[in-house]
Protein backbone atom coordinates (compact mmCIF):
# COMPACT_ATOMS: atom_id res chain seq x y z
CA UNK A 1 0.00 0.00 0.00
CA UNK A 2 1.39 3.36 -0.79
CA UNK A 3 -0.77 5.72 1.70
CA UNK A 4 -0.79 5.47 4.91
CA UNK A 5 -4.07 4.23 7.00
CA UNK A 6 -4.79 7.35 8.33
CA UNK A 7 -4.54 9.24 4.23
CA UNK A 8 -6.58 6.85 3.15
CA UNK A 9 -9.63 6.77 6.06
CA UNK A 10 -9.22 11.06 4.91
CA UNK A 11 -9.77 10.63 1.47
CA UNK A 12 -12.78 7.72 2.65
CA UNK A 13 -14.44 10.37 4.96
CA UNK A 14 -14.04 13.05 1.98
CA UNK A 15 -15.77 11.13 -0.47
CA UNK A 16 -18.69 9.24 1.91
CA UNK A 17 -18.56 10.77 4.81
CA UNK A 18 -17.51 10.03 8.14
CA UNK A 19 -19.31 6.80 9.08
CA UNK A 20 -18.41 3.25 9.77
CA UNK A 21 -20.38 0.21 9.52
CA UNK A 22 -20.35 -2.29 11.65
CA UNK A 23 -20.31 -6.02 10.78
CA UNK A 24 -21.71 -8.34 13.37
CA UNK A 25 -23.18 -11.17 12.76
CA UNK A 26 -24.49 -12.74 15.86
CA UNK A 27 -26.64 -15.70 15.48
CA UNK A 28 -29.70 -13.67 16.68
CA UNK A 29 -29.56 -11.47 13.91
CA UNK A 30 -28.56 -14.42 11.70
CA UNK A 31 -32.23 -15.78 12.51
CA UNK A 32 -33.75 -12.55 12.57
CA UNK A 33 -32.47 -11.86 8.91
CA UNK A 34 -33.98 -15.29 8.13
CA UNK A 35 -30.71 -16.88 7.14
CA UNK A 36 -29.76 -19.19 9.84
CA UNK A 37 -27.03 -19.65 12.30
CA UNK A 38 -24.53 -21.37 9.86
CA UNK A 39 -21.63 -20.86 7.73
CA UNK A 40 -24.00 -20.61 4.71
CA UNK A 41 -26.26 -17.56 6.64
CA UNK A 42 -23.11 -15.80 7.34
CA UNK A 43 -21.76 -15.98 4.29
CA UNK A 44 -24.72 -14.09 2.89
CA UNK A 45 -24.99 -11.64 5.47
CA UNK A 46 -21.56 -10.89 4.23
CA UNK A 47 -22.61 -10.67 1.12
CA UNK A 48 -25.96 -8.58 1.58
CA UNK A 49 -23.85 -5.73 3.87
CA UNK A 50 -20.90 -5.53 0.72
CA UNK A 51 -23.64 -4.88 -1.21
CA UNK A 52 -25.55 -2.48 0.98
CA UNK A 53 -23.06 -0.56 1.99
CA UNK A 54 -20.35 -0.43 -0.64
CA UNK A 55 -20.71 3.54 -2.46
CA UNK A 56 -22.59 4.64 0.53
CA UNK A 57 -19.70 3.96 3.43
CA UNK A 58 -15.96 4.27 3.09
CA UNK A 59 -15.78 1.90 5.78
CA UNK A 60 -17.03 -1.45 7.59
CA UNK A 61 -15.63 -3.42 10.86
CA UNK A 62 -16.52 -6.84 10.75
CA UNK A 63 -16.11 -8.04 14.47
CA UNK A 64 -14.02 -11.40 14.56
CA UNK A 65 -15.71 -13.01 17.17
CA UNK A 66 -18.92 -13.61 15.14
CA UNK A 67 -16.94 -15.01 12.46
CA UNK A 68 -15.05 -17.27 14.87
CA UNK A 69 -17.75 -18.82 16.66
CA UNK A 70 -18.38 -20.87 13.65
CA UNK A 71 -14.82 -22.49 13.57
CA UNK A 72 -12.15 -22.45 10.83
CA UNK A 73 -15.18 -22.04 8.18
CA UNK A 74 -16.32 -18.74 9.64
CA UNK A 75 -12.26 -17.15 9.30
CA UNK A 76 -12.61 -18.26 5.85
CA UNK A 77 -15.46 -16.49 5.12
CA UNK A 78 -14.25 -13.69 7.47
CA UNK A 79 -11.40 -13.65 4.76
CA UNK A 80 -13.83 -13.28 1.87
CA UNK A 81 -15.83 -11.08 3.11
CA UNK A 82 -12.25 -8.87 3.69
CA UNK A 83 -11.69 -9.45 0.17
CA UNK A 84 -14.51 -8.58 -1.35
CA UNK A 85 -15.04 -5.68 0.62
CA UNK A 86 -12.02 -4.44 -0.55
CA UNK A 87 -12.31 -4.93 -3.86
CA UNK A 88 -15.69 -3.14 -3.55
CA UNK A 89 -13.59 0.07 -2.74
CA UNK A 90 -14.67 -0.24 1.14
CA UNK A 91 -12.24 0.25 3.62
CA UNK A 92 -12.44 -2.88 6.51
CA UNK A 93 -11.06 -2.32 10.38
CA UNK A 94 -11.18 -5.76 12.05
CA UNK A 95 -12.42 -5.62 15.40
CA UNK A 96 -10.27 -8.15 16.92
CA UNK A 97 -8.85 -6.80 19.54
CA UNK A 98 -5.54 -8.63 19.85
CA UNK A 99 -3.15 -7.85 22.36
CA UNK A 100 0.18 -9.84 23.94
CA UNK A 101 3.67 -9.57 23.54
CA UNK A 102 7.12 -10.58 22.70
CA UNK A 103 6.64 -13.71 19.73
CA UNK A 104 3.09 -13.71 20.40
CA UNK A 105 2.56 -10.11 19.38
CA UNK A 106 4.46 -10.75 16.26
CA UNK A 107 1.92 -13.69 15.36
CA UNK A 108 -0.85 -11.65 15.72
CA UNK A 109 1.16 -8.93 13.73
CA UNK A 110 1.64 -11.53 10.89
CA UNK A 111 -2.09 -12.50 11.17
CA UNK A 112 -3.45 -9.25 11.13
CA UNK A 113 -1.58 -6.52 9.05
CA UNK A 114 0.97 -8.95 7.54
CA UNK A 115 1.45 -8.25 3.32
CA UNK A 116 0.84 -12.39 3.14
CA UNK A 117 -1.64 -13.00 5.50
CA UNK A 118 -5.12 -13.28 3.87
CA UNK A 119 -6.96 -11.75 7.30
CA UNK A 120 -4.94 -8.49 6.80
CA UNK A 121 -7.26 -5.97 6.53
CA UNK A 122 -6.64 -1.93 6.62
CA UNK A 123 -6.57 -2.18 10.13
CA UNK A 124 -7.14 -3.82 13.20
CA UNK A 125 -8.59 -3.57 17.01
CA UNK A 126 -5.79 -3.96 19.84
CA UNK A 127 -6.31 -3.80 23.22
CA UNK A 128 -3.29 -2.08 25.37
CA UNK A 129 -3.47 -3.55 29.01
CA UNK A 130 -0.39 -5.83 28.67
CA UNK A 131 1.39 -2.20 28.04
CA UNK A 132 1.45 -0.05 24.57
CA UNK A 133 4.81 -0.61 23.94
CA UNK A 134 4.11 -4.60 24.23
CA UNK A 135 2.46 -3.68 20.90
CA UNK A 136 5.17 -2.40 18.82
CA UNK A 137 5.78 -5.37 16.68
CA UNK A 138 2.05 -5.31 15.64
CA UNK A 139 2.53 -0.99 15.08
CA UNK A 140 5.87 -1.33 13.32
CA UNK A 141 4.89 -3.88 11.15
CA UNK A 142 1.10 -2.42 10.66
CA UNK A 143 3.58 0.89 10.25
CA UNK A 144 5.69 -0.74 6.77
CA UNK A 145 2.51 -2.34 5.29
CA UNK A 146 0.77 1.18 5.63
CA UNK A 147 -1.59 0.05 7.36
CA UNK A 148 -3.35 1.13 10.92
CA UNK A 149 -3.87 -0.38 14.71
CA UNK A 150 -6.69 0.90 16.41
CA UNK A 151 -6.30 0.92 20.28
CA UNK A 152 -9.14 0.48 22.61
CA UNK A 153 -8.55 3.28 25.12
CA UNK A 154 -11.73 4.82 25.82
CA UNK A 155 -14.62 1.96 25.61
CA UNK A 156 -18.20 3.15 25.30
CA UNK A 157 -19.18 0.23 27.60
CA UNK A 158 -19.75 0.85 30.96
CA UNK A 159 -17.88 -2.05 32.39
CA UNK A 160 -14.20 -0.73 31.42
CA UNK A 161 -14.54 2.65 32.90
CA UNK A 162 -12.96 1.77 36.26
CA UNK A 163 -9.97 0.70 34.66
CA UNK A 164 -9.49 3.47 32.53
CA UNK A 165 -9.66 6.10 34.73
CA UNK A 166 -7.82 4.88 37.25
CA UNK A 167 -4.87 7.00 38.04
CA UNK A 168 -1.33 5.92 37.01
CA UNK A 169 1.55 6.17 39.39
CA UNK A 170 2.68 8.76 37.15
CA UNK A 171 -0.64 11.10 37.76
CA UNK A 172 -2.63 10.69 34.70
CA UNK A 173 -5.42 8.07 33.85
CA UNK A 174 -4.77 4.93 32.25
CA UNK A 175 -6.76 6.34 29.04
CA UNK A 176 -4.71 9.94 29.34
CA UNK A 177 -1.37 7.96 29.28
CA UNK A 178 -2.71 5.62 26.53
CA UNK A 179 -3.61 8.35 24.31
CA UNK A 180 -0.16 10.42 25.08
CA UNK A 181 1.69 7.37 24.42
CA UNK A 182 -0.50 6.92 20.89
CA UNK A 183 0.43 10.42 19.78
CA UNK A 184 4.24 10.00 20.35
CA UNK A 185 4.15 6.88 18.35
CA UNK A 186 2.56 8.84 15.49
CA UNK A 187 4.76 11.94 15.64
CA UNK A 188 7.98 9.60 16.79
CA UNK A 189 8.98 8.93 13.14
CA UNK A 190 9.23 5.30 13.43
CA UNK A 191 6.18 4.71 11.79
CA UNK A 192 4.26 6.99 9.32
CA UNK A 193 1.92 9.59 10.77
CA UNK A 194 -1.59 7.94 11.93
CA UNK A 195 -0.80 4.44 12.12
CA UNK A 196 -1.69 4.18 15.44
CA UNK A 197 -5.79 5.29 16.46
CA UNK A 198 -7.61 4.82 19.42
CA UNK A 199 -11.10 4.01 20.09
CA UNK A 200 -13.00 6.67 22.28
CA UNK A 201 -16.67 5.57 23.02
CA UNK A 202 -18.77 8.40 21.46
CA UNK A 203 -21.47 8.30 24.44
CA UNK A 204 -18.38 9.60 26.69
CA UNK A 205 -18.29 13.10 28.23
CA UNK A 206 -14.89 14.81 26.72
CA UNK A 207 -11.39 13.36 26.68
CA UNK A 208 -8.87 15.27 29.32
CA UNK A 209 -6.62 14.40 26.97
CA UNK A 210 -7.06 16.68 23.71
CA UNK A 211 -7.83 14.53 21.02
CA UNK A 212 -7.31 17.00 18.38
CA UNK A 213 -3.37 16.40 18.74
CA UNK A 214 -3.65 12.15 19.07
CA UNK A 215 -2.24 12.24 15.23
CA UNK A 216 -4.27 9.45 14.43
CA UNK A 217 -7.78 8.13 13.50
CA UNK A 218 -10.53 7.77 16.01
CA UNK A 219 -13.06 5.05 15.91
CA UNK A 220 -16.20 6.35 18.07
CA UNK A 221 -18.52 3.72 18.54
CA UNK A 222 -21.80 3.81 20.37
CA UNK A 223 -23.65 5.64 17.66
CA UNK A 224 -27.36 4.28 17.96
CA UNK A 225 -28.26 1.57 20.25
CA UNK A 226 -25.96 2.58 22.94
CA UNK A 227 -27.37 6.42 23.07
CA UNK A 228 -25.26 8.30 21.07
CA UNK A 229 -26.49 10.88 17.91
CA UNK A 230 -24.96 12.33 15.24
CA UNK A 231 -24.93 15.75 17.42
CA UNK A 232 -23.55 14.14 20.17
CA UNK A 233 -20.54 12.51 17.97
CA UNK A 234 -19.86 16.43 16.32
CA UNK A 235 -20.07 18.01 19.53
CA UNK A 236 -17.55 15.58 21.71
CA UNK A 237 -15.24 15.50 19.12
CA UNK A 238 -15.16 19.07 17.74
CA UNK A 239 -11.85 20.26 16.79
CA UNK A 240 -10.40 17.10 15.88
CA UNK A 241 -8.76 17.00 11.96
CA UNK A 242 -11.11 16.60 9.11
CA UNK A 243 -11.06 13.19 8.59
CA UNK A 244 -10.24 11.76 11.37
CA UNK A 245 -13.22 10.78 13.06
CA UNK A 246 -15.56 7.76 11.96
CA UNK A 247 -18.62 7.15 14.18
CA UNK A 248 -19.41 3.52 14.32
CA UNK A 249 -22.74 2.08 14.29
CA UNK A 250 -23.95 -1.82 13.94
CA UNK A 251 -27.30 -2.70 15.60
CA UNK A 252 -28.90 0.41 14.94
CA UNK A 253 -27.94 0.12 11.13
CA UNK A 254 -28.43 -3.70 10.46
CA UNK A 255 -31.37 -3.75 12.26
CA UNK A 256 -32.46 -2.31 8.05
CA UNK A 257 -31.82 -5.60 6.49
CA UNK A 258 -31.72 -8.25 5.07
CA UNK A 259 -32.65 -5.77 2.35
CA UNK A 260 -29.49 -4.24 0.82
CA UNK A 261 -31.47 -1.21 -0.64
CA UNK A 262 -33.13 -0.84 3.16
CA UNK A 263 -29.58 -0.83 4.32
CA UNK A 264 -28.30 1.56 1.98
CA UNK A 265 -30.99 3.88 2.62
CA UNK A 266 -30.58 3.54 6.20
CA UNK A 267 -26.47 4.29 5.58
CA UNK A 268 -27.28 7.24 3.55
CA UNK A 269 -29.48 8.73 5.87
CA UNK A 270 -26.70 8.33 8.75
CA UNK A 271 -24.11 9.80 6.66
CA UNK A 272 -25.57 12.75 5.63
CA UNK A 273 -26.72 13.63 9.19
CA UNK A 274 -23.18 12.92 10.12
CA UNK A 275 -21.69 14.74 7.42
CA UNK A 276 -23.38 18.08 7.81
CA UNK A 277 -22.75 18.01 11.39
CA UNK A 278 -19.32 17.29 11.42
CA UNK A 279 -18.38 19.10 7.52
Amino acid sequence: MTESFATRVATAVEVTGPLCAGIDPSGRLLREWELGDDVAGLRRFCRICVEGFAGTVGVIKPQAAFFERHGSAGLAELEELIRQAQQAGLLVIVDAKRGDIDSTAEAYADAWVGPQSPLAADAVTVHPYLGLAALAPIITLAGVTGRGVIVVVRSSNPEGRSLQQAVTAEGPSVEEALLAEIAAWNGGGTVPPGTVGAVVGATLPPSAFPLSQLGGVILAPGLGAQGARPHDVAERFAGCGAGTVLASTSRTLLSNGPDPARLRKAAATLVGELSALMG
